[in-house]
């Protein structure tokens, strides 16, 4: 057998599957197009593990027995169509790392709110006393993890490109949030592709696997209807009164699991909005699964401090309020932003387009936005979409720009939301990154 594995990317992904792989004593090497961050050197260095940096050399790749390849790189990307066309399997993280632990998973996936749910359950598991570790999309890499560490349980949030690596992985309790489009761009533009893409987190669930899923979401209800889940389908709505999962019934939340049944106020809950409503429901589901105590949950759901970047208050100066949402990186996300704001706003919106479809936010901003601030390289579409309903549309080339913008054109009482709608990578490192500066800019004020 070949022990030869090489890691494409030497991110956070790519580094912490480097130091499992050295562990396991895989003969490993590292390859990344750009420049490693001084971390990550570091931690390679540190661990004897033998890298290239600005460049991908071929023959030290394609003669691996294994590649894992870093989520931010696409599936059509020139050397993994070369590895993949020799017969080199090529996996992700997730897949490499879950072979050795046996630890119990919680995996979480949907296009929103991903981030605060796996947060969220992380909190509630952490809180009951439970030997949990945070991985995946969110915190330290799953690997570096299963190297380092020897938790219990995980709670992992996945991305649609971390699943698109996933072959033989199942997670114990696997959790759909919904599916709205987003990353178009790396699925050929059909929709179809993302959706399946999502549904890899149910393909070897088994009977005594537990599926989370949300009942209002169509294109998930449409999805279950012509595939098989063979797991427990635990459903999860706003909409319905299930018998058997978790819903919303006169400000009440309601979740029952097996003969346990816990209700809470929405009132108490301390993640606010519809949208949240979901991402508290289906990290109760999971605790009613794990048999966490009924008081432990519903004390932890009021007790939650919410995710950064995620409708996070910044400051109000000079009776206008500052919230930054950077990591509303598609549409959906942002429509559930807007939504949730009860004042006039000056929204600050752009950054790099993943072929969005802004129709679906003209109510919204034809009602609640009194002028944007466009903060990206190119901003045609979001002139396009709106400059019918908004009167004030301003282009700006940085945080502090589109923040002292913001400012001049508000008013006591209005709120300057930055909910950009798409990825950050003209003007930014990433969406904490943009996050950052536009809480510094606020503070320079």
């Amino acid at each position: 057998m070949n022990n030869r594995v090489v890691i494409l990317g030497a991110g956070e992904s790519g580094t912490g599957s480097a130091v499992l792989a050295k562990k396991q004593g895989f003969d490993v090497f590292v390859t990344d197009q750009g420049f490693v961050k001084s971390t990550y050197k570091d931690m390679l260095e540190n661990h004897h593990i033998t890298y290239e940096e600005g460049a991908h050399t071929e023959n030290e790749i394609l003669n691996a027995g294994e590649i894992i390849k870093s989520p931010g790189i696409p599936e059509d990307a020139e050397i993994v169509v070369k590895a993949r066309n020799q017969g080199i399997p090529v996996i992700s993280e997730i897949e490499f790392a879950s072979r050795f632990t046996g630890a119990y998973t919680i995996c979480i996936t949907g296009s929103n709110g991903k981030t605060t749910t796996t947060k969220l359950a992380h909190f509630i598991l952490k809180n009951a006393g439970l030997n949990v570790g945070l991985a995946g999309n969110v915190g330290n890499s799953f690997a570096y993890q299963v190297a380092n560490a020897d938790y219990d349980y995980y709670v992992v949030e996945l991305s649609s490109f971390q699943l698109d690596g996933i072959f033989h992985f199942c997670p114990d309790i696997a959790v759909l949030l919904n599916i709205t489009p987003d990353h178009l761009d790396r699925y050929g533009h059909q929709l179809q592709n993302y959706v399946d893409s999502k549904f890899r987190i149910t393909m070897n669930l088994g009977s005594e696997n537990l599926f989370i899923y949300n009942a209002d979401d169509e294109i998930i209800q449409k999805e279950l209807d012509k595939r098989d889940v063979a797991a427990e389908q635990v459903p999860f709505s706003h909409n319905l009164a299930v018998e058997y999962g978790a819903f919303i019934k006169n400000e009440t939340m309601h979740v029952t699991y097996k003969k346990n049944e816990l209700t809470m106020s929405i009132h108490d809950l301390a993640l606010k909005g519809k949208h949240n409503a979901y991402n508290s429901m289906a990290a109760a589901i999971t605790a009613q699964a794990l048999n966490i105590r009924k008081d432990s949950i519903r004390k932890s759901l009021a007790n939650f401090q919410g995710v950064e970047h995620r409708l996070e208050h910044v400051l109000q100066v000079h009776g206008i309020e500052f919230i930054n949402d950077s990591k509303a990186t598609n549409v959906n996300s942002t429509w559930y932003a807007l939504e949730s704001m009860r004042t006039n706003l000056i929204w600050i919106a752009g950054g790099l387009d993943k072929g969005n479809d802004y129709s679906t936010l003209r109510d919204l901003v034809a009602r609640k936005v009194k002028a944007i601030v466009c903060l990206g390289v190119d901003n045609t579409k979001i002139h396009d979409a709106f400059q019918d309903i908004v009167g004030t549309i301003v282009d700006t080339q940085s945080a502090e720009e589109a923040v002292r913008t913001a400012y001049y054109l508000g008013k006591k009482g209005d709120t300057v939301l930055l909910s950009p709608a798409c990825a950050s990578f003209d003007l930014f490192e990433n969406y904490e990154d943009r996050g950052d500066q536009f809480k510094q800019a606020v503070r320079n004020l």
